[in-house]
Protein backbone atom coordinates (compact mmCIF):
# COMPACT_ATOMS: atom_id res chain seq x y z
CA UNK A 1 0.00 0.00 0.00
CA UNK A 2 2.87 2.37 -0.78
CA UNK A 3 2.28 5.95 -1.87
CA UNK A 4 4.15 6.93 -5.02
CA UNK A 5 5.69 10.06 -3.49
CA UNK A 6 6.99 8.03 -0.54
CA UNK A 7 8.61 5.52 -2.90
CA UNK A 8 10.22 8.37 -4.87
CA UNK A 9 11.45 10.04 -1.66
CA UNK A 10 13.07 6.77 -0.56
CA UNK A 11 15.29 6.67 -3.68
CA UNK A 12 18.74 8.29 -3.85
CA UNK A 13 18.64 11.77 -5.37
CA UNK A 14 20.62 10.63 -8.42
CA UNK A 15 18.44 7.55 -9.05
CA UNK A 16 16.12 6.98 -12.00
CA UNK A 17 12.82 5.13 -12.08
CA UNK A 18 10.01 4.51 -14.48
CA UNK A 19 6.33 3.60 -14.50
CA UNK A 20 4.09 1.77 -16.97
CA UNK A 21 0.52 2.52 -18.04
CA UNK A 22 -2.11 -0.02 -19.08
CA UNK A 23 -5.78 0.04 -20.02
CA UNK A 24 -8.34 -2.67 -19.14
CA UNK A 25 -9.03 -5.16 -21.96
CA UNK A 26 -12.61 -5.72 -23.06
CA UNK A 27 -12.64 -9.53 -22.64
CA UNK A 28 -11.55 -12.08 -20.06
CA UNK A 29 -9.16 -13.60 -22.59
CA UNK A 30 -7.66 -10.15 -22.99
CA UNK A 31 -7.35 -9.85 -19.22
CA UNK A 32 -5.58 -13.22 -19.03
CA UNK A 33 -3.15 -12.29 -21.80
CA UNK A 34 -2.44 -8.90 -20.26
CA UNK A 35 -1.88 -10.45 -16.83
CA UNK A 36 0.79 -12.75 -18.30
CA UNK A 37 2.35 -9.79 -20.07
CA UNK A 38 2.28 -7.68 -16.91
CA UNK A 39 3.97 -10.43 -14.95
CA UNK A 40 6.80 -10.71 -17.48
CA UNK A 41 7.25 -6.96 -17.77
CA UNK A 42 7.22 -6.38 -14.02
CA UNK A 43 9.91 -9.03 -13.50
CA UNK A 44 12.17 -7.70 -16.24
CA UNK A 45 11.58 -3.95 -15.89
CA UNK A 46 10.74 -3.58 -12.18
CA UNK A 47 8.63 -0.39 -12.51
CA UNK A 48 8.24 1.84 -9.46
CA UNK A 49 4.50 1.79 -10.10
CA UNK A 50 1.89 1.05 -12.78
CA UNK A 51 -1.08 3.12 -13.92
CA UNK A 52 -4.51 1.74 -14.82
CA UNK A 53 -6.68 3.94 -17.04
CA UNK A 54 -10.34 4.85 -16.57
CA UNK A 55 -12.80 5.23 -19.44
CA UNK A 56 -14.77 8.40 -20.18
CA UNK A 57 -17.75 8.80 -17.86
CA UNK A 58 -16.71 5.69 -15.91
CA UNK A 59 -17.55 3.40 -18.84
CA UNK A 60 -14.72 1.00 -17.86
CA UNK A 61 -15.06 1.39 -14.08
CA UNK A 62 -15.54 -2.29 -13.22
CA UNK A 63 -12.80 -3.46 -15.61
CA UNK A 64 -10.43 -0.71 -14.44
CA UNK A 65 -10.92 -1.76 -10.83
CA UNK A 66 -10.48 -5.42 -11.74
CA UNK A 67 -7.18 -4.67 -13.49
CA UNK A 68 -6.06 -2.47 -10.60
CA UNK A 69 -6.73 -5.34 -8.19
CA UNK A 70 -4.73 -7.76 -10.35
CA UNK A 71 -1.79 -5.34 -10.41
CA UNK A 72 -1.93 -4.43 -6.71
CA UNK A 73 -2.89 -7.71 -5.07
CA UNK A 74 -1.88 -10.53 -7.41
CA UNK A 75 1.28 -9.03 -8.90
CA UNK A 76 2.30 -6.93 -5.91
CA UNK A 77 2.78 -3.79 -8.01
CA UNK A 78 2.23 -0.35 -6.53
CA UNK A 79 -0.79 0.76 -8.54
CA UNK A 80 -2.15 4.17 -9.49
CA UNK A 81 -5.80 4.21 -10.59
CA UNK A 82 -6.91 6.87 -13.05
CA UNK A 83 -10.16 8.60 -12.15
CA UNK A 84 -11.97 11.08 -14.39
CA UNK A 85 -14.69 13.46 -13.29
CA UNK A 86 -16.45 14.68 -16.46
CA UNK A 87 -19.87 13.03 -16.85
CA UNK A 88 -19.29 11.15 -13.60
CA UNK A 89 -21.92 10.68 -10.91
CA UNK A 90 -20.65 11.51 -7.44
CA UNK A 91 -21.82 8.04 -6.39
CA UNK A 92 -19.52 6.38 -8.96
CA UNK A 93 -16.57 8.47 -7.75
CA UNK A 94 -17.30 7.54 -4.12
CA UNK A 95 -17.65 3.85 -4.96
CA UNK A 96 -14.43 3.84 -6.97
CA UNK A 97 -12.47 5.47 -4.15
CA UNK A 98 -13.94 3.09 -1.58
CA UNK A 99 -13.13 0.07 -3.76
CA UNK A 100 -9.60 1.40 -4.25
CA UNK A 101 -9.18 1.43 -0.48
CA UNK A 102 -10.47 -2.14 -0.21
CA UNK A 103 -8.04 -3.52 -2.81
CA UNK A 104 -5.10 -1.60 -1.35
CA UNK A 105 -4.67 1.13 -3.96
CA UNK A 106 -3.49 4.39 -2.40
CA UNK A 107 -2.62 6.32 -5.56
CA UNK A 108 -5.06 8.17 -7.82
CA UNK A 109 -4.40 10.09 -11.04
CA UNK A 110 -7.16 12.71 -11.03
CA UNK A 111 -8.18 13.78 -14.52
CA UNK A 112 -10.90 15.91 -16.03
CA UNK A 113 -11.57 13.42 -18.81
CA UNK A 114 -13.30 13.96 -22.12
CA UNK A 115 -15.54 17.03 -22.54
CA UNK A 116 -19.26 16.40 -21.89
CA UNK A 117 -21.31 14.86 -24.68
CA UNK A 118 -24.82 15.26 -23.30
CA UNK A 119 -26.54 13.17 -25.96
CA UNK A 120 -24.26 10.22 -25.14
CA UNK A 121 -24.99 10.27 -21.42
CA UNK A 122 -28.61 11.44 -21.38
CA UNK A 123 -30.87 9.00 -19.52
CA UNK A 124 -34.41 8.19 -20.62
CA UNK A 125 -36.53 8.61 -17.49
CA UNK A 126 -40.17 9.47 -16.98
CA UNK A 127 -39.65 12.18 -14.40
CA UNK A 128 -36.15 13.31 -15.35
CA UNK A 129 -34.81 12.84 -11.82
CA UNK A 130 -31.79 10.74 -12.86
CA UNK A 131 -30.95 13.17 -15.65
CA UNK A 132 -31.11 16.06 -13.19
CA UNK A 133 -28.82 14.12 -10.81
CA UNK A 134 -26.24 13.68 -13.59
CA UNK A 135 -26.48 17.40 -14.35
CA UNK A 136 -25.90 18.32 -10.71
CA UNK A 137 -22.93 15.97 -10.41
CA UNK A 138 -21.39 17.29 -13.63
CA UNK A 139 -21.66 20.80 -12.20
CA UNK A 140 -19.72 19.69 -9.10
CA UNK A 141 -16.91 18.10 -11.15
CA UNK A 142 -16.07 20.57 -13.90
CA UNK A 143 -12.27 20.49 -13.72
CA UNK A 144 -9.66 18.04 -12.43
CA UNK A 145 -8.98 20.46 -9.55
CA UNK A 146 -12.57 19.88 -8.40
CA UNK A 147 -11.90 16.14 -8.22
CA UNK A 148 -8.62 16.65 -6.34
CA UNK A 149 -10.38 18.95 -3.89
CA UNK A 150 -13.22 16.46 -3.42
CA UNK A 151 -10.86 13.53 -2.74
CA UNK A 152 -8.97 15.57 -0.17
CA UNK A 153 -12.19 16.68 1.53
CA UNK A 154 -13.59 13.15 1.72
CA UNK A 155 -10.43 11.11 2.33
CA UNK A 156 -7.82 13.50 3.74
CA UNK A 157 -4.27 12.33 3.06
CA UNK A 158 -5.12 8.66 2.54
CA UNK A 159 -4.55 8.92 -1.21
CA UNK A 160 -1.47 10.13 -3.04
CA UNK A 161 -2.89 12.19 -5.93
CA UNK A 162 -1.28 12.81 -9.29
CA UNK A 163 -2.51 15.15 -12.02
CA UNK A 164 -1.77 15.66 -15.71
CA UNK A 165 0.55 18.30 -17.16
CA UNK A 166 1.12 19.27 -20.79
CA UNK A 167 4.64 20.25 -21.98
CA UNK A 168 3.28 21.50 -25.30
CA UNK A 169 0.07 22.93 -23.88
CA UNK A 170 -3.30 21.24 -23.45
CA UNK A 171 -5.72 21.33 -26.34
CA UNK A 172 -9.31 20.25 -26.57
CA UNK A 173 -10.02 18.56 -29.89
CA UNK A 174 -12.09 21.52 -31.07
CA UNK A 175 -9.35 24.06 -30.39
CA UNK A 176 -6.00 22.50 -31.42
CA UNK A 177 -4.42 25.88 -32.08
CA UNK A 178 -4.98 27.24 -28.59
CA UNK A 179 -2.18 25.28 -26.91
CA UNK A 180 -0.13 27.50 -24.62
CA UNK A 181 1.54 27.39 -21.23
CA UNK A 182 -0.02 30.74 -20.38
CA UNK A 183 -3.49 29.22 -20.79
CA UNK A 184 -2.65 26.00 -18.93
CA UNK A 185 -0.66 27.19 -15.93
CA UNK A 186 -3.56 28.64 -13.90
CA UNK A 187 -5.35 25.28 -14.12
CA UNK A 188 -2.24 23.29 -13.20
CA UNK A 189 -1.62 25.67 -10.30
CA UNK A 190 -5.17 25.09 -9.06
CA UNK A 191 -4.70 21.31 -9.21
CA UNK A 192 -1.52 21.43 -7.13
CA UNK A 193 -2.94 23.93 -4.65
CA UNK A 194 -6.01 21.68 -4.29
CA UNK A 195 -3.74 18.90 -3.03
CA UNK A 196 -1.97 17.12 -5.90
CA UNK A 197 1.28 15.38 -4.95
CA UNK A 198 2.92 14.71 -8.33
CA UNK A 199 2.62 15.48 -12.04
CA UNK A 200 2.62 13.09 -15.01
CA UNK A 201 2.99 14.74 -18.39
CA UNK A 202 1.40 14.07 -21.73
CA UNK A 203 3.81 12.20 -24.00
CA UNK A 204 6.14 14.24 -26.19
CA UNK A 205 9.02 13.79 -28.62
CA UNK A 206 10.28 17.38 -28.57
CA UNK A 207 12.78 17.43 -25.70
CA UNK A 208 13.21 21.20 -25.93
CA UNK A 209 9.48 21.65 -25.32
CA UNK A 210 9.74 19.53 -22.18
CA UNK A 211 12.84 21.23 -20.80
CA UNK A 212 11.27 24.68 -21.33
CA UNK A 213 8.13 23.49 -19.59
CA UNK A 214 9.98 22.08 -16.59
CA UNK A 215 12.00 25.28 -16.24
CA UNK A 216 8.82 27.38 -16.29
CA UNK A 217 7.30 25.24 -13.54
CA UNK A 218 10.37 25.13 -11.33
CA UNK A 219 10.79 28.92 -11.54
CA UNK A 220 7.10 29.80 -11.16
CA UNK A 221 6.49 32.67 -8.76
CA UNK A 222 4.07 30.64 -6.64
CA UNK A 223 6.82 28.21 -5.63
CA UNK A 224 4.37 25.27 -5.62
CA UNK A 225 6.20 23.49 -8.46
CA UNK A 226 9.70 23.88 -7.05
CA UNK A 227 10.02 20.37 -5.59
CA UNK A 228 6.94 18.47 -6.74
CA UNK A 229 7.83 15.31 -8.70
CA UNK A 230 7.35 15.86 -12.44
CA UNK A 231 7.32 12.60 -14.40
CA UNK A 232 7.70 13.05 -18.17
CA UNK A 233 5.49 10.83 -20.30
CA UNK A 234 6.99 8.80 -23.17
CA UNK A 235 5.24 6.89 -25.94
CA UNK A 236 7.25 3.90 -27.24
CA UNK A 237 7.13 3.91 -31.03
CA UNK A 238 5.29 0.79 -32.18
CA UNK A 239 4.91 1.61 -35.86
CA UNK A 240 4.81 4.62 -38.12
CA UNK A 241 1.03 4.87 -38.45
CA UNK A 242 0.40 4.57 -34.70
CA UNK A 243 2.99 7.28 -34.11
CA UNK A 244 1.34 9.67 -36.58
CA UNK A 245 -2.20 8.95 -35.36
CA UNK A 246 -1.54 9.21 -31.61
CA UNK A 247 0.58 12.33 -32.05
CA UNK A 248 -2.19 13.95 -34.07
CA UNK A 249 -4.83 13.08 -31.46
CA UNK A 250 -2.65 14.45 -28.65
CA UNK A 251 -1.56 17.50 -30.69
CA UNK A 252 2.01 16.43 -30.02
CA UNK A 253 4.79 17.72 -32.28
CA UNK A 254 7.12 15.18 -33.91
CA UNK A 255 10.54 16.75 -34.55
CA UNK A 256 11.48 16.81 -38.25
CA UNK A 257 14.65 14.82 -37.57
CA UNK A 258 12.64 11.91 -36.16
CA UNK A 259 10.24 11.91 -39.08
CA UNK A 260 13.15 12.01 -41.53
CA UNK A 261 14.75 9.02 -39.82
CA UNK A 262 11.52 7.01 -39.87
CA UNK A 263 10.07 7.94 -43.25
CA UNK A 264 12.38 5.72 -45.37
CA UNK A 265 11.57 2.69 -43.20
CA UNK A 266 7.91 3.44 -42.36
CA UNK A 267 6.68 0.23 -44.00
CA UNK A 268 9.02 -1.94 -41.91
CA UNK A 269 7.52 -2.15 -38.40
CA UNK A 270 10.50 -3.98 -36.92
CA UNK A 271 12.96 -1.39 -38.17
CA UNK A 272 10.67 1.42 -36.97
CA UNK A 273 10.61 -0.21 -33.52
CA UNK A 274 14.40 -0.36 -33.45
CA UNK A 275 14.74 3.29 -34.45
CA UNK A 276 12.04 4.14 -31.92
CA UNK A 277 13.97 2.51 -29.10
CA UNK A 278 17.00 4.64 -29.99
CA UNK A 279 14.82 7.78 -30.08
CA UNK A 280 13.33 7.12 -26.64
CA UNK A 281 16.75 6.33 -25.20
CA UNK A 282 18.05 9.65 -26.54
CA UNK A 283 15.14 11.52 -24.96
CA UNK A 284 15.82 9.86 -21.61
CA UNK A 285 19.52 10.66 -21.82
CA UNK A 286 18.88 14.34 -22.58
CA UNK A 287 16.41 14.74 -19.72
CA UNK A 288 18.70 12.96 -17.28
CA UNK A 289 21.37 15.53 -18.09
CA UNK A 290 19.15 18.28 -16.66
CA UNK A 291 19.79 19.16 -13.03
CA UNK A 292 17.04 17.48 -11.05
CA UNK A 293 15.29 18.21 -7.75
CA UNK A 294 15.31 14.51 -6.92
CA UNK A 295 15.16 11.13 -8.63
CA UNK A 296 14.32 11.22 -12.34
CA UNK A 297 11.24 9.29 -13.41
CA UNK A 298 9.80 8.38 -16.82
CA UNK A 299 6.23 7.27 -17.49
CA UNK A 300 5.62 4.90 -20.42
CA UNK A 301 2.31 4.82 -22.26
CA UNK A 302 2.57 1.15 -23.23
CA UNK A 303 -0.70 0.79 -25.22
CA UNK A 304 -0.71 -2.66 -23.53
CA UNK A 305 2.12 -3.73 -25.84
CA UNK A 306 5.16 -5.54 -24.51
CA UNK A 307 7.70 -5.84 -27.30
CA UNK A 308 9.02 -2.28 -27.46
CA UNK A 309 8.84 -1.45 -23.73
CA UNK A 310 10.47 -4.79 -22.88
CA UNK A 311 13.04 -4.52 -25.67
CA UNK A 312 16.37 -6.04 -24.57
CA UNK A 313 18.36 -3.27 -26.24
CA UNK A 314 16.33 -0.60 -24.45
CA UNK A 315 16.64 -2.37 -21.08
CA UNK A 316 20.41 -2.76 -21.51
CA UNK A 317 20.90 0.88 -22.53
CA UNK A 318 18.65 2.14 -19.76
CA UNK A 319 20.39 0.11 -17.08
CA UNK A 320 23.86 0.94 -18.42
CA UNK A 321 23.11 4.68 -18.50
CA UNK A 322 21.71 4.51 -14.99
CA UNK A 323 24.44 2.41 -13.45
Amino acid sequence: MDKIVDKIAALPNDASFFSLEFFPPKTQIGFSNLQDRLQRMSQVLRPLFVNVTWGAGGCTSSRSLELAEICQRQLGLTTCLHLTCTNMKRKVVDEALQEAKIIGVRNILALRGDPPREEEYRLDTENGEEEEEVKENNEEFVWAADLVRYIRRKHGDFFCIGVAAYPEGHSDESHPREQSHEKDLPYLLQKVQAGANFLVTQFFFDVNAYTRFEKILREHDSGVFREIPIIPGLLPIQNYQILKRTSMLAHCRIPPGLLEALDPIKADDEEVKRKGVDAICDIIKEIQAIKSHGPRGFHFYTLNLEKVVGNDKWCQRYRTENG
